[in-house]
């Protein structure tokens, strides 16, 4: 090898078949590696010459590392390994790294016209967090570069991808892009549609909820919300504290129509799965199956569980993560059946990730549908403005950014129009209760009301809401208040960058 190469540790079961004389001198690989401390995930730094680099090993394994999610492993030492074949086409080991080399390796990501792929501000951003660790970590003084600097972080940096679809638009995305709608609203007659209730009611929920990707995409079939509000529209139910991105549980809503649709994918996609798996054997291959005997119903419940050798195991569900529940398994009619909500065609739980590979193909999808193939030989970034906004584009965190935006455009709506709030009377509901933006910092699950309004809806924060909600007609007829809203997104979407809302082709799509 003639550069550096990161090896990651599998997953228990994930090994493959190892020889049997050994990998390097090592009769049990996976039982070495577990014995030094390494988990999977981790990363393996291995040199130039073929051999492991041992200062790194240690890195690895140390607190400032070990802490991190496994994902953020993952992407720094992605960064750490460009770093350092870097400083190896210098002859320079990090360790004797200066801040020139990191001006110059800075310059050729983010700004040398030769390079091809060059990285964003935000993205530099990242990169010089995973540097600024290894440095810190290994005492290299001076430091060649401190993400906690103002002049070693980019000034172009934004804090993050904000990424909002009207509620139509969400329509017609799902519709194009979920179930295979062509240009007229019809489904087309090649359409596969065999992950359709799945793919379709995780979308509704993360809708409907402002759950992240790995909340949402984590969940047990017991933790599906099914107590309904007083009013009977929305049911809530708690998210576990390890998968979230707080460490701290919190209670969550969902509307009664997108939990009802995930209860339809429960009884005809998933079962007909898991049938099949149950059929081919697969649960009794895997390397390993907890199955649940008991969920305690106290304030902290525990789940309890015993394995394939009968040890019998607890632990608090709020303490269990993705990975973790991915083992768990139910009694079921017809044998053990996964307790993880979402899963894939072969009834094998599906990792929160992979659902971007279902966003980034419904988004291929609708592409396909709604522009020309001239259109589409030219890449999205490089797409003029009225052929983009052609084809709505989402991702999974777009849909609990459009659910933070719906929240508060309700939230506002309600204060101003539907209670008919004077300026006092407003203040005094802000002081008992919070204004909308601290209701909706809520169910976000944010620290800080701050955090919302920067990262997710300072865009919109500057419009006077107020002004424009008040130009809305609001009505006792229901339908006519959906209309109101859709034009109150209408207008958003023409008076603030970053909104899609698919106005002219919707009109296009009326007249077919």
């Amino acid at each position: 090898m003639s550069t550096w190469q990161v090896v990651r540790v599998p997953d228990p079961g994930q090994w493959g078949t190892l020889p049997p004389e050994g990998v390097l001198g090592v009769r049990d690989l996976p039982e070495a590696v577990g014995r030094i401390g390494l988990k999977p995930g981790d990363p393996v730094f291995v040199r130039p010459g073929g051999m492991v680099d041992a200062d790194l090993l240690d890195f690895v394994r140390s607190d400032i590392f070990r802490k991190l999610e496994r994902e953020s492993k993952r992407n720094y030492s992605t960064d750490m390994r460009l770093l350092l074949n870097f400083l190896s086409s210098r002859d320079v080991e990090w360790r004797q790294a200066t801040r020139q080399d990191l001006e110059d390796f800075r310059d050729w990501r983010c700004d040398a016209p030769e390079n091809p792929e060059r990285i964003s501000g935000t993205k530099w951003d990242r990169e010089a967090a995973a540097f600024t660790k290894l440095f810190k970590w290994g005492e290299v003084r001076p430091l060649p570069v401190d993400v906690s600097q103002l002049e070693d972080r980019a000034a172009d940096s934004v804090s993050s991808r904000v990424s909002w679809l009207t509620p139509r638009t969400w329509g017609l995305w799902t519709d194009a892009g979920l179930r295979g709608h062509t240009r007229g609203g019809m489904p087309a007659p090649e359409w596969d549609s065999r992950t359709e209730i799945r793919n379709t009611s995780f979308v509704q929920l993360l809708l409907s909820s402002a759950l992240r990707r790995q909340e949402g995409g984590s969940l047990l079939v017991f933790e599906l919300p099914t107590q309904r509000l007083r009013h009977g529209r929305y049911c809530h139910g708690r998210i576990a504290g390890a998968v979230t991105r707080s460490k701290s549980s919190r209670v969550f809503y969902a509307s009664v129509d997108a939990v009802g649709q995930v209860e339809a994918y429960i009884e005809s996609e998933r079962a007909w799965a898991i049938a099949r798996a149950q059929a081919a054997g697969r649960y009794e291959r895997l390397p390993q199956m907890l199955l649940i005997t008991r969920v305690s119903s106290r304030l902290k419940p525990k789940v309890e569980w015993v394995d394939r050798n009968g040890v019998v195991s607890e632990k608090e569900l709020s303490l269990l993560d993705w990975r973790e529940r991915q083992s768990l398994f139910l009694e079921g009619p017809e044998g053990p059946e996964p307790a993880y909500l979402w899963l894939t065609e072969q009834g094998l739980p599906m990792a929160p990730e992979r659902w971007n590979g279902v966003f980034r193909k419904a988004n291929q999808r609708c592409e396909k549908v709604l522009l020309t193939e001239k259109e589409r030989r030219v890449t999205r970034d490089f797409r003029l403005t009225e052929v983009r906004g052609k084809s709505p584009y989402a991702t999974p965190h777009s849909a609990r950014h459009s659910a933070a935006l719906y929240l508060l455009i309700v939230l506002n709506q309600l204060m101003e129009t539907r209670f008919g709030l004077t300026k006092a009377e407003r203040r005094d509901f802000t002081l008992l209760f919070g204004d909308p933006w601290w209701l909706v910092k809520t169910i976000l699950g944010h620290a800080d009301v701050e955090t919302t309004k920067r990262h997710y809806l300072a865009p919109v924060a500057h419009l006077q809401l107020e002004s424009i909600l008040a130009t809305a007609d609001t009505t006792e007829d229901q339908d006519e208040q959906v209309e109101d809203l859709d034009g109150v997104f209408a207008r958003l979407a023409r008076e603030t960058a970053g909104i899609q809302d698919i106005d002219a082709l919707l009109d296009k799509r009326v007249a077919l």
